[in-house]
């Protein structure tokens, strides 16, 4: 049985703080409480993913050492799944529902209009780490459609005017977005 995770708050604020103040002892630990055996390899890597809150370079080579596989082949079993990520997230994550509902009531226009006053694509974060822009499938919300999520908290029948608005409070400002 493996011991429990750390019982600190990982969310503050609405915001994920375990990308701050790691070091190579919290990968580590991480990676130690799992056998040392392939089998182990998506387990630990959520693991990893929670302590960092991405999958670092340096957290893969101590698990590769761990596991006796290669980095490669551990690069090769995490990019084939959408939860794993491989660079630091924002400081805010915004997700934007593309399901069936959402799409047919605008949901394509409102991902639109964030790409467009955020500069970036869907997938990105801005220049200046504030805000994470994610497609996804479905949130489940499609009484409400079109939703988006902004750090978790859902908001309902969006439309391209109250994206400003959605971004105001996260601090985005103009010269955040790229030149």
């Amino acid at each position: 049985m493996l011991p429990p995770f750390p019982t600190e708050k990982k969310v503050k604020n609405g915001m994920c703080t375990a990308q701050k103040d790691w070091g190579m002892q919290d990968i580590e630990a991480a990676v130690a409480r799992h056998p040392a055996h392939r089998g182990s390899l998506i387990p630990a890597l959520q693991d990893l993913q929670e302590t960092c809150g991405y999958l670092a370079p340096e957290a893969l080579a101590v698990l590769a050492k761990h596991l006796s596989i290669s980095v490669n082949e551990i690069y090769g079993v995490a990019t084939f799944y959408t939860q794993f990520r491989f660079s630091k997230p924002a400081r805010h994550k915004i997700q934007v529902c593309q399901g069936t509902a959402c799409h047919v009531r605008g949901g394509h226009m409102v991902l639109e209009e964030f790409e467009q006053m955020l500069d970036v694509k869907a997938g990105e974060a801005t220049k200046d780490g504030q805000v994470d822009l994610e497609r996804v499938a479905c949130l489940g919300c499609c009484a409400l459609a079109p939703v988006i999520t902004v750090d978790g908290l859902v908001h309902a029948n969006m439309g391209t005017r109250k994206v400003p608005a959605i971004l105001a409070p996260l601090g985005v400002k103009e010269e955040s977005k790229a030149t």
